[in-house]
C-alpha cells in the first residue's frame, strides 16, 4: 500500500515521515518530486546543487518509482503539493492513499525564514495544496498541532482514516540521520535529526516581519478550508 502525504514546508512533515519509517512494515521516501521541481523550475533553493546531483530528476522516471513494488507492505511518501509542476505525471497518486497534513501559515513563515530568508508565496505552497486536495477528491487531513497535542490519539485517528492499524513504534524514533533522508536534509533536518519522538505544542503564535504580512493574508483562505476538514481527537 502506497501512503502520500501531502504536505507544505516547516510543516512536522519530517518527523511524521521518521514516524512512519520507525514502523517494521513500512519504507520512506522523502520528497522524490523535489529534484525534478528544482531542474523545471529553475529555483535556488539551499542544497539545490546537491540535490541536482545526488536525485533523479526526470518526473516520469520518479513518478514510476512512487508506484514500483515495495518489499515491505506500506510504501510511506513525503510529498509538497507545489513540486508537482504542470505536466509532472500525477496518476500514480490513484494508486496511493493520500492524506494532507497541514500548519497554521504564521507559524510556517516564522519557521521557514529562519532557513530561507528570500521566499514567495509559491514556496509555502498552501494554495496547490488545497487545489491538489480538491483535486484528489478531499482526503483525510490532519493539523501538525493535533499531532504534537497528543500524538498516541491523532496518529490513531489518521491509520483509521487511511485505512491502516496503528502501530505504537510510531511515537518514537532514533535520532540521526537516515539513508532515506534526501540531499537538502543538512540545511532543514538538523531538528529532526536531533529528536527521538515528537515535541511538545506550540503555545504563543510566533511574531512576523511585516514585510511577510502580505503573503500570510494570501495564505490564509486556503489553510482555512483545509482546517475546517482536519481530523478531530
Amino acid at each position: 500500500m502506497i501512503i502520500a502525504m501531502w504536505s507544505g514546508p516547516r510543516n512536522l512533515s519530517t518527523a511524521m515521515m521518521r514516524s512512519f519509517g520507525a514502523r517494521a512494515d513500512c519504507g520512506v521516501m522523502d520528497e522524490p518530486f523535489f529534484a525534478p521541481f528544482l531542474h523545471v523550475s529553475g529555483k535556488d533553493h539551499p542544497g539545490r546543487a546537491e540535490t541536482l546531483a545526488r536525485h533523479d530528476v526526470d518526473p516520469e522516471k520518479v513518478a514510476a518509482q512512487c508506484v514500483a513494488p515495495s518489499p515491505r507492505p506500506y510504501s510511506f511518501q513525503k510529498h509538497m503539493p507545489h513540486h508537482m509542476l504542470a505536466g509532472f505525471p500525477l496518476d500514480w497518486a490513484a494508486k496511493a492513499k493520500s492524506f494532507f497534513l497541514i500548519r497554521h501559515p504564521q507559524r510556517v513563515i516564522a519557521s521557514y525564514a529562519k532557513g530561507r530568508a528570500e521566499f514567495d508565496l509559491d514556496d509555502l505552497g498552501f494554495a496547490p495544496q488545497r487545489h491538489l486536495w480538491e483535486k484528489l477528491g478531499r482526503p483525510p487531513v490532519i493539523h501538525s498541532e493535533t499531532i504534537l497535542q497528543n500524538p498516541e490519539a491523532a496518529l490513531a485517528a489518521l491509520c483509521a482514516a487511511i485505512g491502516i492499524p496503528f502501530d505504537l513504534t510510531m511515537l518514537s524514533w532514533d535520532a540521526g540521520p537516515r539513508d532515506e533522508d534526501g540531499a537538502w536534509a543538512p540545511y532543514w533536518y538538523a531538528n529532526v535529526q536531533r529528536s527521538t519522538g515528537f515535541g511538545a505544542a506550540p503555545e504563543i503564535m510566533p511574531e512576523i516581519a511585516p514585510n511577510y504580512q502580505a503573503m500570510l493574508d494570501a495564505c490564509l483562505p486556503d489553510y482555512e478550508v483545509l482546517a475546517a476538514e482536519s481530523l478531530k481527537v
